[in-house]
């Protein structure tokens, strides 16, 4: 690599297969990790002398670093070839680590597995549940596998491709042959990866048919009344884009102005949730699994988003929203290169504020096999009530109904209302605090009741 050749591949920006060191870690181990990472992935390069904005600030090099660098490598089993290179830039000497997709995977630092999950680094500390999780069907390798149907440059969209590049910020001073090696999106150097066949072919369901999206509006609670049912094809970024403007379509939007300011589009279900479950299931879904779509499912009390695969095999159920890891890390970074996706690991919570800022119920996520995120959609009280009336008696209706209309209502204005005595009034009261529905908020005499709108049972 020569100096041209590396500020080049600066200005494409960290990412999953490039990462910046602005010096030398203190601690070998750090190192050690990152080279053990990309090995356990596509490969990648590490440059150290680069801060985090791009700017070389270079590193300095003497024959004891050289040293503690060969030494840091030997910590990494089974051995692993990386190739180190000093390019001087400038007056400035910049230190890249070349690493190769390794051929004998998974590849450890001090026991434990080290793996690239979009642009970051992460510990798997159970070496027998990461080794299985490499050779269950070589799954993690769906994006990473050559697509040895796939023609470049004929089933490539060039035009896709420009764009993303002008997103990304990737200059296009080199042809797009280098560019596309530089981002690792060749297996063998010829062949396509499946990933980014899924990112930048012109028609990637040629080559895999069931990577589409699916998107249909049910009348009801149920799936008996399908009203309009799409599916959507072409590359990832445009499912996303057509399944978001379908979601929208169907979903309620206020308008607000504020001060003659700028008119302000509020939708029911906030647009950070939806965007980040559209992102997860496309990214996330298990590619190898043939017979299901990403559907969008809209009905009239909720939308669930399904994505084929459950919950990836190394991550327990007990950590399920505190880590991350992508099964299609490839594409996970180009959604990323794309300012599609945040911080890695952070979606989760992501969904989970949004839902609780708009004052909604927090989404549901089901990741038995099929992976659901279910957000609820607000609904008038009337309408609530009438979807949870199949579980409810008619004195515990009525309750509700009274409170409703007056939240300080007493017990025994409550007993004149439904007809019956306190005892009664007390116990549909406790039946409803055990369904969760009902509270009392402030001391028991200037306090008032609490409705709380909870999704009903499904059923």
């Amino acid at each position: 690599m020569n100096a041209s050749e590396l500020e080049l591949l600066i200005q494409q920006g960290e990412g999953y297969n490039l990462e910046f060191k602005q010096s030398l870690p203190s601690k070998a181990s750090d190192l050690a990790e990152e080279i053990c990472a990309f090995a356990n992935a596509a490969g990648g390069t590490l440059l150290i002398g680069v801060d985090d904005k791009g700017k070389i600030v270079g590193v300095s090099l003497d024959n004891t670093n050289r040293s503690r660098l060969q030494n840091i490598l030997k910590t990494i089993e089974p051995e692993y070839p990386a190739i180190l290179q000093e390019v001087s830039v400038h007056g400035k000497t910049v230190l890249c680590i070349q690493c190769q997709s390794g051929e004998q995977k998974p590849y450890t630092v001090s026991g434990a597995i080290i793996i690239r999950n979009g642009p970051n680094s992460e510990k798997i500390t159970s070496v027998q549940r990461m080794r299985d999780f490499f050779q269950k069907a070589d799954r993690i390798f769906f994006d990473e596998a050559p697509c040895s149907g796939f023609k470049y440059p004929e089933d490539f969209d060039e035009a896709f491709f420009r764009d993303f590049t002008a997103t990304a910020g990737i200059s296009t001073t080199l042809d797009t042959r280098t560019i596309l090696e530089n981002l690792k999106l060749f297996a063998d150097g010829k062949h396509f990866k499946n990933g980014a066949v899924l990112f930048f072919g012109k028609e990637p369901q040629k080559f895999f048919e069931w990577a589409a999206t699916r998107c249909v509006l049910f009348k009801g609670l149920s799936k008996t009344h399908i009203i309009d049912d799409k599916l959507f094809y072409g590359n990832l970024v445009n499912q996303y884009n057509e399944a978001l403007k379908y979601i929208y379509s169907k979903l309620q939007v206020e308008y607000i102005i504020e001060d003659a300011g700028p008119r302000k589009e509020v939708w029911e279900l906030p647009d950070v949730a939806i965007k980040e479950a559209l992102i997860n299931a496309l990214s996330h879904r298990d590619y190898y699994e043939r017979g299901a779509r990403i559907t969008v499912e809209i009905f009239d009390d909720r939308v669930d988003i399904v994505n084929p695969g459950g919950l990836v095999d190394s991550i327990p159920k007990s950590e399920f929203g505190k880590r991350s890891l992508s099964r299609n890390s490839l594409v996970f970074g180009l959604f990323q290169r794309m300012d599609l996706v945040e911080q890695v690991g952070s979606g989760i919570k992501r969904m989970n504020d949004a839902m609780k800022e708009a004052d909604l119920q927090p989404p549901e996520f089901n990741t038995e096999g099929m992976f659901v995120v279910t957000f609820y959609r607000p609904v008038g009280f009337e309408k609530w009530l009438n979807y949870w009336s199949p579980f409810l008696n008619t004195p515990q209706v009525k309750v509700l109904l009274a409170i409703h209309d007056k939240s300080t209502i007493t017990k025994p204005q409550l007993s004149d209302v439904i007809g019956q005595g306190k005892t009664s009034v007390e116990n549909y009261i406790e039946q409803l605090r055990a369904k969760g529905i009902l509270s009392r908020s402030g001391s028991r005499k200037t306090g008032q009741w609490v409705i709380h709108q909870i999704p009903w049972p499904k059923g």
